[in-house]
């Protein structure tokens, strides 16, 4: 089996980049938005280990709320791409209330769990 080199990787990273500029910028705002609700349960996680979790339902419902928003916002993506044929009937403001929707019956539950 060949081994591959840095050649490899840059040619790699190179193409993904390429194919990403062809994305609509509606889509990268969604993913902007990804990136931070991950970037914020990663920060929380690492504030957890470095302090303590003396509240630790209070540093689940932080989590859970930034992993939850995080899914649905993927899910919204998915709807949202035009390129996807099996929402192509779904409209966008649909899409999006649905994912207003949920997050707010998401953050409910992450409210009524901190007690």
């Amino acid at each position: 089996m060949a081994r591959s080199s840095g050649k490899d990787a840059q040619a790699l990273f190179q193409s993904l980049c390429t194919a990403y500029a062809a994305t609509p910028t509606n889509l990268k705002i969604i993913d902007l938005y990804v990136g931070f609700a991950v970037l914020t349960a990663l920060i929380q996680v690492v504030y957890m280990a470095l302090v303590g979790s003396f509240p630790f339902n209070s540093f689940l419902s932080g989590v859970l709320s930034c992993v939850g928003t995080a899914v649905l916002a993927v899910c919204l993506r998915i709807q949202v791409n035009k390129e996807n044929k099996e929402f192509k009937d779904l409209a966008p403001e649909r899409a999006f209330a649905d994912f207003v929707l949920c997050n707010l019956v998401l953050h409910l539950v992450i409210m009524n769990f901190l007690g």
